[in-house]
């Protein structure tokens, strides 16, 4: 069964100094100092009030161990009386890396927790989308939605005169166009983003703005779900060390701040329950570990700290940021070990992919899978492409139309031919596109100039379609090996079908190029068949230097002799 999770955002508070004590944590077993999620908002006196709940944590200890008050821990003791001394720390409370209970929390740390300013923030999201439709009068109308979210970040470091923040990527950042898997709430689907901000605010309630802090987006990772903010401001920061997120273990304690219910913020705790859980789900590609701390929507983006046994002190294991849908307190945690290069250097990492590059060796590659196969087909979108080789070196992919395989005609062929350079895996050549009657050749400057960059980027999209689907098919030849290479062939096939999917509107923008160009019944069409026939020798060198989009999209630039050449 498909496990399906919910990005946590909501309306929340941005972390405010309130009277009393900053930290706020029950002891092990009762339930966590917010309210239930069932309450949309609580009165400020109710969320000022569950904020001060610190010495509930100075007596936090397993059940039946004998804790100093608060006013004894660092005390002398009275002449003539017995010195109060702390019970030794159990042994079961630190099975390893980290603790599984309060008990292992150092004194100082406590004490610590109540002077801290917050390093906690509350985010907002602005978006204004613009959804063209059409009116009673079939006039095209555009009309504006706007949207606002909000979500948790963090301040992590002091960057140059600002400060770096850390957070989703699914609080930082709305889709730039809507489809029906990337859309807020209320914005239909193929809608275009033409305006966005970013802020820090008091609440979600907060409509002064004079005092909201602008932020603006560093680099984020869609497939890690992560983001990292920055501003000019001058914020307090996590005073906590990062730790090792591979070093926790089942039933280590955890401890999440963030802005549930987008009412107050609010100190969470909860178990671990699942060291490791790998996440695919849509955009996504990490590793996460799972927690039963009572979280709502508005906690993305919160800091997840763990108490290190070495230490007694926080350490920050992770960034909380979805939820099981059908689960009860089961929350997914980016851990921090994969983040570390992203929030250090501030730039993405080369994703471990071998088709991620384009190059003559994956030339090479498709064309001996291709040769070697009677079935060169593989999922675009909505529909099958597929591909075919030619003894000289060339490529043809084919797009097939909807009714696949009850008819078998291709609306759309691109030739895509080697070039001498090595690090390129070939350039476009020539273009058809086919009905039932055949295929009709267009030349490059026959089209217009929205639409040739835009078949470049789907000629990259086949590309690698092609290149993934014939690795799925290799791995599947062993999969039955080893339970490792079984789950392989599960994350090559996820892959692929995201990869797919993200090609949608290329795949639509060609099907209706197809419907308009296709050939007419009175028009001269040619086979595939005769296409794959090699007439005239073709030299490496004949073919298009430049096929980027910008040289493709510039209606005066020269074309290739063999460009729209007949064979």
């Amino acid at each position: 069964m498909a496990r399906l999770r919910w990005p946590v955002l909501a309306g929340l508070v941005l972390a405010a100094e309130l009277p009393g004590p900053a930290f706020a944590a029950p002891p092990p077993g009762s339930a966590a100092n917010a309210p239930s999620a069932a309450a949309s908002r609580a009165p400020a006196a109710a969320s000022r009030a569950s904020a001060g709940l610190a010495p509930a944590l100075a007596t936090s200890a397993p059940h039946g161990a004998a804790v100093p008050s608060p006013a004894s821990i660092g005390s002398k003791s009275t002449p003539g009386a017995r010195r109060s001394i702390a019970p030794p720390l159990p042994a079961n409370s630190c099975p390893g890396e980290y603790a599984d209970n309060f008990s292992a929390l150092a004194p100082k740390v406590r004490r610590l927790e109540t002077q801290l300013a917050s390093y906690t923030f509350c985010i907002r999201t602005t978006a204004t989308y613009e959804c063209p439709s059409y009116g009673v009068d079939g006039d095209l109308v555009h009309r504006r939605t706007q949207v606002v979210a909000h979500g948790t970040a963090f301040a992590y470091r002091r960057g140059g005169s600002g400060t770096l923040l850390l957070t989703n990527q699914h609080v930082a950042d709305c889709p730039v166009v809507t489809d029906d898997e990337h859309r807020p709430e209320d914005v239909p689907v193929g809608c275009r983003r033409v305006n966005e901000d970013l802020s820090i605010v008091e609440n979600e309630a907060d409509s002064y703005g004079r005092d909201d802090i602008p932020l603006s987006r560093v680099v984020a990772d869609p497939t890690m779900d992560i983001a990292v903010l920055t501003t000019a401001s001058k914020l307090p920061v996590l005073p906590w060390k990062i730790g090792h997120s591979a070093r926790l273990k089942d039933r280590n304690i955890v401890d999440v701040r963030g802005f549930p219910l987008g009412v107050f913020k609010a100190t969470n705790v909860g178990k671990v329950v699942s060291s490791y859980d790998h996440d695919t789900y849509k955009d996504w590609d990490h590793d996460d570990f799972v927690v039963d701390a009572l979280l709502s929507p508005g906690n993305s983006g919160s800091p997840v700290l763990a108490i290190s046994c070495r230490t007694g002190e926080f350490e920050l294991v992770g960034v909380y940021h979805a939820g099981y849908t059908r689960g009860s307190a089961l929350n997914a945690v980016v851990g921090i070990d994969q983040m570390r290069g992203l929030i250090t250097t501030l730039k993405l990492a080369p994703r471990r992919d071998s088709n991620a590059q384009l190059d003559v060796s994956a030339r090479a590659r498709l064309s001996a899978a291709a040769q070697n196969t009677l079935e060169p087909f593989f999922p675009l979108g909505s529909l099958t492409a597929s591909v075919r080789t030619r003894n000289d070196g060339v490529f043809f992919f084919e797009l097939l139309n909807r009714s696949f395989p009850m008819r078998t005609f291709p609306i759309l062929v691109l030739e895509d031919v080697p070039t001498l350079n090595d690090d390129e895996f070939g350039a476009l050549g020539r273009i058809w596109f086919g009905g039932r009657q055949g295929l009709k050749e267009y030349d490059v400057s026959d089209l217009d100039a929205a639409s040739r960059p835009q078949l470049v980027k789907l000629l990259d999209g086949l590309r690698r379609g092609g290149l993934a689907s014939f690795a799925l098919r290799e791995a599947d030849q062993d999969a039955n090996q080893s339970r490792e290479r079984f789950e392989r062939t599960e994350r090559l096939e996820k892959a692929l079908r995201r990869a797919s999917s993200g090609q949608k509107e290329l795949v639509q923008m060609a099907t209706d190029m197809a419907e308009r160009l296709a050939p007419k019944a009175e028009e001269p069409t040619v086979a595939l068949e005769s296409l794959l026939v090699e007439s005239t020798p073709r030299e490496p060198g004949d073919s298009p230097e430049n096929t980027s989009p910008e040289a493709v999209a510039a209606p005066d630039e020269e074309l290739p002799p063999n460009l729209g050449a007949s064979e």
